[in-house]
């Protein structure tokens, strides 16, 4: 009896340490399960906003072309039927610029276009819930709204590329097609309408007639500024356009010509060189390169240190000679006047520079503020989403900017900062609107 009880004990501490043992390895393996478990439920939130992050890149990209391409077509049309109307093109001088009119406009319809964009994407999705399921299965917002961003800053650079060599080569060569066909546009609407009137440059031409390239008993009547006018009558009458020096050269037959205050001239044949219209030539600062405006402001500035030495000097020597009149004289009123014009066209191309970066870069601005906005309204309406965004853009962002334009061209202020003031309201407004996202 005394020998049985010890190996009872034993035994029953043998099963009560295997038991443990068993126990201990369950409570690994479950340990370990879960462990898996968990990272496998990492891997599914992250698999999730990497497919929602290229879902909502692909329809950005999708939407954007198709709106994109559309507006485009639509003011493809526009553009070319107000060249035909301000320049009097026809048919096939309008056919050959047809090309050229999209370049010049895309720059300046990118921006709104890509806002409509995230309005119609984001507007979508959030109204699907599909925003909502991503947040609350632990998905950061930014990592949805980003691909807008980024993609924002590519087309603001493209923008600028577009709107610093694009446009200015489109413009050119609508130029170089329109000085191509010029004769043929003036004689057509000669033609057509029997008179031409440029009040620009004080140019009036009436004839009875145009056969083929000559013109009828035709009346010039030129009135420069400041000049007394010249009128110039003939029989008969030929053109000549000259797209290098911007003039057209007038072949007049058996006519005479009235000066007033002067005598009656008559002549057999004579020769008149007269400006191009305005509406046929344009040389402003927005049709022309980066590196063409940045040259001519150095070159501005190369000769206005050399006007100044020049004043300096002949002021210097009318101090030494005692010759006080000569201040008075229309040379000095002559320096001023040219200082005065000379720092208002600088101002013009500076603030020209500037506003061409600034731009080019709103529509990244507009999306910063479009983006999330139209998550927080959640409406599949994009059309809602887009005028409720893009009204106060309208209402404030366009005049304030065109009020910075104004006031740099004046030289009241620096177009250096002036021209971001713009971008930086609605970058304050896009960081507002952007802090109540993630807020909710």
């Amino acid at each position: 009896m005394s020998n049985s009880t010890p190996n009872r004990t034993v035994g029953t501490d043998s099963v009560e340490g295997s038991g443990g043992e068993r126990d201990s390895e369950t409570a690994r393996q479950r340990d370990s399960e879960t462990a898996r478990q968990r990272g496998s439920g990492g891997e599914g939130l992250r698999a999730e906003a990497r497919w929602l992050e290229g879902d909502s890149a692909g329809e950005l990209l999708r939407v954007f072309t198709l709106v994109l391409s559309a507006l485009t077509v639509l003011l493809l049309f526009v553009g070319v039927f107000r060249e035909m109307t301000e320049k009097g093109l026809g048919p096939d001088q309008a056919l050959q610029i047809l090309p050229y009119v999209a370049p010049s406009l895309l720059p300046f319809t990118i921006p709104a276009t890509y806002l409509l964009t995230v309005c119609v994407v984001y507007g979508r999705m959030s109204a699907d819930q599909e925003i909502t399921a991503a947040r609350a299965a632990g998905v950061n917002i930014l990592s949805l709204i980003w691909p807008s961003f980024f993609l924002g800053g590519i087309l603001s650079v493209l923008s600028f590329a577009m709107t610093d060599r694009a446009m200015p080569w489109a413009v050119q060569n609508i130029q170089r097609t329109i000085a191509a066909a010029m004769e043929d546009i003036f004689l057509d609407t000669l033609r057509t309408q029997n008179f031409f009137i440029d009040p620009n440059h004080g140019i009036e031409i009436t004839v009875m007639g145009v056969q083929d390239r000559k013109l009828l008993l035709p009346t010039f009547r030129y009135a420069p500024s400041g000049k007394s006018p010249v009128t110039v009558q003939a029989e008969s009458a030929t053109l000549d356009f000259d797209p290098q020096r911007g003039e057209v050269v007038l072949h007049l037959v058996q006519g005479h010509i009235d000066v007033p205050g002067q005598r009656h001239v008559t002549f057999e044949r004579e020769d008149r060189a007269v400006p191009f219209p305005v509406s046929m030539q344009s040389n402003k600062p927005q049709h022309r390169s980066f590196e063409d405006i940045d040259a001519e402001l150095a070159n501005m500035e190369r000769n206005r240190i050399e006007k100044e030495v020049r004043r300096d000097a002949e002021i210097a020597m009318a101090f030494a000679l005692g010759d006080f009149e000569r201040f008075h004289q229309n040379e000095f009123e002559q320096f001023s006047g040219r200082e005065l014009y000379d720092a208002s066209h600088a101002a013009r191309l500076k603030t020209e520079l500037n506003n061409r970066v600034a731009m080019s870069f709103s529509c990244l601005f507009f999306v910063f503020l479009g983006s999330p906005f139209s998550i927080l309204q959640a409406r599949r309406e994009f059309l809602t989403n887009f005028f409720l965004c893009f009204l106060p853009i309208l209402l404030v962002y366009y005049p304030v900017v065109l009020l910075m334009q104004s006031l740099s061209k004046e030289q009241m202020i620096d177009p250096r900062w002036a021209m971001w003031v713009g971008n930086a309201l609605i970058g304050i407004a896009a960081a507002a609107v952007l802090r109540k996202l993630m807020r909710t």
